[in-house]
């Protein structure tokens, strides 16, 4: 993104599939990190300190 501050913002998808295809189309569609749900607790915490990349 052109604007840095926009391109700060992590971006996790949330889903309930957990296959590798999901998995694929969730990066491929821009996203930083992903969480299948039921949400664990510790994951989320985890992903949601991560630096973007």
């Amino acid at each position: 993104m052109k604007d840095p501050e926009k391109a700060r913002v992590l971006i996790v998808a949330m889903t309930a599939n957990a296959f590798e295809e999901d998995r694929r189309a969730a990066f491929a569609a821009g996203m930083d990190s992903r969480i299948v749900k039921p949400v664990d607790r510790t994951k989320l915490v985890e992903t949601m300190r991560r630096p973007i990349r």
